[in-house]
């Protein structure tokens, strides 16, 4: 514990760079106290409306909420929801030169809609199409001239159109030139361009659809998603494994929800971390904290497993909150006690 508090303490030293999709979490609080007469759906008497940056702008949020400078780099619309969501960054002290104005598409907005501690409904405002291909340049451009400046490199792919494999392969590439970690929050259907990353942080259904999809199969082992389920540890552990062999990966760290997470290494070290989470109160944006402490600790010279740990705090932490959350470091610290 000790020596995770040490790597804590050295995170405002670093500077990270988020590259992906940018999302507005909109929520919107009330009371139900009746149904509908017009329709079997309550009527929410709403009494509040807040803001938080979502998406790869919720990763940058955990590492500044964590006091380490962060980057975005991704794009929004040109509506008044992107000027909310440069606002929201603009107070929380995160650089946001990376991020372009696309005329020809929505800033995403998730719009949650909450009656005491239950969410009724969520809507969503989004467009998923790819970027134009002169933003891969800009983006590429952009990284070039100031990756030096950064000493991790993180892609959220939310599958909202700013990550693609043209671009994937152009970040890796700068990523190697300049010997800085990269780290991938991924989508399953990209998992195959993720090849020679550092690390990528999957959850288990993620894990699941990339093995089916990939179709990998270890020569010796027989894998089965049964029910496109990975029913057992031994099947997750076939699963990892091949994965990490797959994409040439330094390691793999997947969350399991209640079961902790389970981290992956290239010279075979399998280490299960149990959940250190006291309740869990809401999923919304773990993740996003998960790869965003992870790496940070990675920066700050964590060991693998250390980096792990500090991650699986951070995140047993998040889940306790409602809404999309971040930590602080005074909370991580009397947590790791």
């Amino acid at each position: 514990m000790k020596k995770l508090k040490e790597i804590i303490g050295r995170f405002h030293k670093s500077n990270i760079l988020v590259v992906g999709d940018l999302i507005l979490d909109e929520y919107i609080l009330g009371n139900v106290d009746r149904i509908s007469p017009e329709a079997p759906v309550p009527i929410v008497w709403a009494n509040k409306r807040s803001y938080v940056p979502g998406g790869a702008a919720n990763v940058a949020n955990n590492i500044r909420a964590l006091e380490a400078k962060v980057c975005l780099l991704g794009a929004v619309g040109s509506d008044n929801n992107a000027k909310i969501l440069l606002a929201e960054l603009k107070k929380r002290k995160i650089n946001t030169a990376g991020i372009f104005v696309e005329p020809q598409r929505h800033t995403t907005v998730k719009t949650r809609i909450i009656s005491g501690h239950q969410q009724i409904a969520r809507l969503d405002w989004e467009h998923t199409h790819a970027l134009p291909q002169e933003f891969n340049s800009l983006i590429a451009s952009f990284i070039e001239k100031n990756i030096k400046s950064f000493d991790a490199v993180i892609i959220e792919d939310y599958g909202k159109g700013v990550i693609n494999t043209g671009l994937l392969d152009e970040i890796i590439a700068l990523a190697h030139k300049y010997k800085k970690i990269i780290t991938v929050d991924p989508k399953e259907e990209n998992f195959q361009y993720y090849r020679g990353v550092t690390a990528i942080t999957p959850n288990r259904k993620e894990l699941e659809n990339a093995v089916r999809d990939l179709k990998i199969r270890d020569t010796t082992n027989a894998l089965k998603v049964h029910n496109h389920r990975l029913s057992t540890d031994k099947d997750i552990d076939l699963a990892a494994g091949q994965i990490l062999k797959y994409l040439g990966l330094k390691m793999l760290l997947i969350t399991l929800g209640e079961q902790g997470m389970r981290l992956f290494e290239k010279n075979g070290a399998v280490t299960h971390i149990p959940t250190v989470a006291q309740e869990v109160f809401d999923v919304s944006g773990a993740g996003d904290t998960v790869i965003g402490t992870f790496t940070l600790a990675l920066s700050c010279a964590a060991k693998n497993l250390e980096a792990a740990h500090i991650a699986n705090f951070a995140a047993g932490i998040v889940v306790s909150k409602l809404g999309t959350a971040v930590t602080s470091r005074k909370e991580l610290l009397e947590r790791i006690g």
